[in-house]
């Protein structure tokens, strides 16, 4: 397979970002942790958010957003504790772009097979925790060209036999690489069973030396989607907080196919214990433009009949934009109907509460409404993205109109 120095280079921050400056590819801008002086003029030239990001860890293991001063400086001493022999690289975090991936085998630095797809949220959910979708449903064409031609410059650097996942950003056709892993990644044997191509199978010939020849099929060919879906366990993990970032907190995952996207979503959140609502949700949207990209799913849901019931900055926005909702106090505000007491009472079939930032007060208050949830077993999404696109697959369609087929059905 590949050789110990080719994933030294890959595994090593410095080493990788140099290799993509050598080679004229865009990466976010980034800086290696030598003093806290360096650090902090790199933030004066960026700004937050940040991303610190430790060499040679799984699952994104001490990697974490900063958004101030003091934040970075703990979860830079966390990072060189978790990553003593290497090097911790802090680089910029670029908010509201998509991440794509691409799960690849090569020969001898060749490409020989590749699965390109998409996850629904953007990036800041680790790809383990994320809901992805391939074949990919919303990104250019050119955009894919791109990314092939990126994963062939690199494979051919690192000399790469075997598997390998590399993971971009994606805003406005412009594609920036987060990393590139030279192992088979989480989502290996997903796109293997949606293509129908064993990816494993390939990858562990080339590396035992056997020349394989590429498969044909192409993922334009499919007319199918698969949706994979992440399984978390926040139920038996007392006051963790359920809310998903840049290291992984996921337990498993499901994987599946429909005739389009919404079938498979659903299908793929059904698998995972959501539960389609009955009549009341809860919204808590965060940020100005979390409260945008939730705008039109919510208008879906009052039109087919929900109650919606959403907390201050929420329901005054509704209300501006001609959305009809409730309002709910906060856990720390007097008045009535208080939002946890709702929960508490299993009056809401939906909680959808988005962090908006890192305040103490929003820290506390959104804590108590997810983990409400959590504990009195109601449905709850953190994200804007995904809880739009579960809205919308279960407003146009039932349970009951999701088709059962067989895996082999698919062709």
């Amino acid at each position: 397979g590949t050789q110990a120095t080719d994933i030294d280079n890959a595994e090593d921050r410095h080493k990788f970002s140099s290799m993509l400056d050598r080679l004229g590819i865009d990466q976010p801008r980034w800086k290696e942790l030598t003093t806290l002086e360096d650090i902090n003029q790199f933030v004066n030239e960026v700004g937050f958010p940040l991303l610190v990001r430790p060499s040679y860890v799984l699952s994104g293991a001490a990697m974490n957003v900063c958004s101030n001063t003091s934040e970075l400086e703990r979860f830079l001493t966390l990072a060189t504790e978790v990553s003593k022999e290497y090097p911790v690289v802090v680089s910029e975090f670029i908010e509201g772009a998509k991440e794509i991936e691409i799960d690849a085998v090569a020969q001898n630095g060749e490409l020989v097979v590749y699965a390109i797809s998409e996850h629904v949220e953007f990036a800041g959910v680790h790809s383990g925790d994320a809901t992805i979708q391939f074949p990919p449903q919303k990104i250019y064409t050119q955009t894919v060209r791109r990314i092939k031609q990126i994963a062939r410059e690199i494979a051919r650097e690192l000399h790469i036999s075997g598997p390998f996942n590399i993971q971009f950003l994606a805003k406005d056709n412009d594609i920036k690489v987060i990393e590139c892993n030279l192992r088979a990644s989480r989502s290996f044997p997903f796109v293997s069973k949606v293509i129908k191509i064993n990816f494993i199978e390939l990858a562990t010939r080339v590396m035992l030396g056997e020349e394989v020849q590429r498969p044909e099929k192409s993922a334009f060919d499919l007319d199918y989607v698969g949706i994979k879906a992440s399984q978390f366990s926040f139920t038996r993990l007392q006051k963790a907080d359920p809310v998903l970032g840049v290291d992984m907190a996921s337990t498993g995952e499901v994987g599946c196919l429909g005739t389009h996207f919404d079938d498979a979503l659903l299908t793929a959140m059904l698998s995972v214990g959501y539960r389609i609502p009955g009549k009341n949700i809860v919204v808590s949207s965060g940020s100005t433009k979390s409260k945008v990209a939730l705008l039109d799913a919510c208008r879906l849901l009052v039109d087919n009949g929900y109650h919606l019931f959403a907390t201050g900055g929420t329901q005054k926005f509704f209300e501006e934009n001609g959305v009809k909702s409730t309002c709910v106090a906060w856990p720390d505000e007097e008045g009535e109907p208080k939002v946890t007491d709702m929960i508490a009472e299993k009056k809401v079939d939906l909680v959808i509460n988005i962090p908006k930032n890192l305040t103490e007060r929003e820290l506390t208050n959104g804590y108590k409404i997810r983990r409400g949830a959590i504990d009195f077993n109601i449905p709850l999404i953190t994200n804007a993205r995904l809880a739009s696109a579960f809205i919308k697959a279960f407003c146009f369609m039932k349970a009951e109109d999701i088709e059962i087929k067989h895996w082999g059905e698919y062709k």
